[in-house]
């Protein structure tokens, strides 16, 4: 029987790294993307293969439609030369950037560029990816917890995720024939360097949103890493269309 492969957007750091290392942690062979940190990238995926996992690390600018195309064929090539197949299993639409910027002074450049990489981007990369998904395949769409609860200055970020929210039940509704599950994941404040690191960097934010998580403090990667992978297991097949925030019970 052939290991799984899942393709991670943004696996060279933070959630997408711990995703990457957990899913093979469980045996799924990793397709890992990067942006501008390849030496990152090449780094994850060799620890995975010194896990006994397989691992390639590709190019990808996500906000860059025009590039998909070619992105879908450097997948099929990958597929055909290290694992001898036509499709993969899982997708884990994941990279993306944070604009912290209040509504009053958001331009339309910032708003273009939340769009182009979390809303537009994964919309249409998984258009051209949708082919080589095998089916009773996974989706696992990567959203945040502030489409629940409003923090200022996150308006346009927030926005965008909302609409992959609804976008992964639409996911799951027309891709249930091939009996794709397809499900969002939504962390709550992270100790990584999205968003500046402010999180993880600066005490005060950091103390004030463990302040106002009920487990007490501010979320690792490996909070989120763990759910994600988990939603690749036979354990969770039938889970589909839902959203499900991993934030430690932020501002209940």
């Amino acid at each position: 029987m052939s290991s799984k492969i899942v393709i991670i957007t943004g696996g060279g750091r933070g959630l997408g790294k711990s995703a990457a290392l957990q899913a093979a942690g469980q045996g799924i062979d990793v397709i890992l993307t990067w942006q501008s940190r390849r030496d990152e990238a090449e780094a994850v995926a060799g620890t995975i293969r010194a896990m006994g996992r397989k691992a390639v690390a590709l190019p990808l600018d996500v906000s860059d439609i025009r590039t998909f195309a070619t992105f879908a064929d450097e997948v099929r090539a990958a597929l055909a030369g290290h694992w001898g197949r036509e499709t993969f299993d899982f997708l884990v639409n994941n990279a993306g950037i944070g604009i912290h910027v209040p509504f009053a002074d958001t331009t339309e450049e910032q708003f273009d560029r939340l769009m182009n990489i979390h809303l537009k981007g994964v919309f249409f990369l998984t258009q051209h990816l949708l082919p080589l998904i095998a089916d009773q395949g996974r989706i696992v769409n990567v959203a945040t917890g502030l489409t629940r609860f409003a923090l200022p200055g996150y308006s346009a970020y927030a926005m965008m995720k909302g609409g992959i929210e609804v976008l992964t039940r639409y996911l799951a509704r027309e891709l249930g024939e091939r009996g794709i599950a397809v499900n969002t994941v939504a962390p709550g404040a992270i100790e990584t360097d999205f968003g500046g690191g402010a999180v993880r960097d600066n005490a005060a934010i950091n103390q004030y949103i463990a302040s106002q998580t009920a487990l007490g403090r501010a979320g690792q990667p490996d909070d989120i890493g763990g759910v994600v992978a988990a939603l690749l297991t036979e354990d969770t097949r039938w889970i589909n269309a839902q959203r499900i925030e991993a934030s430690g019970g932020m501002f209940i």
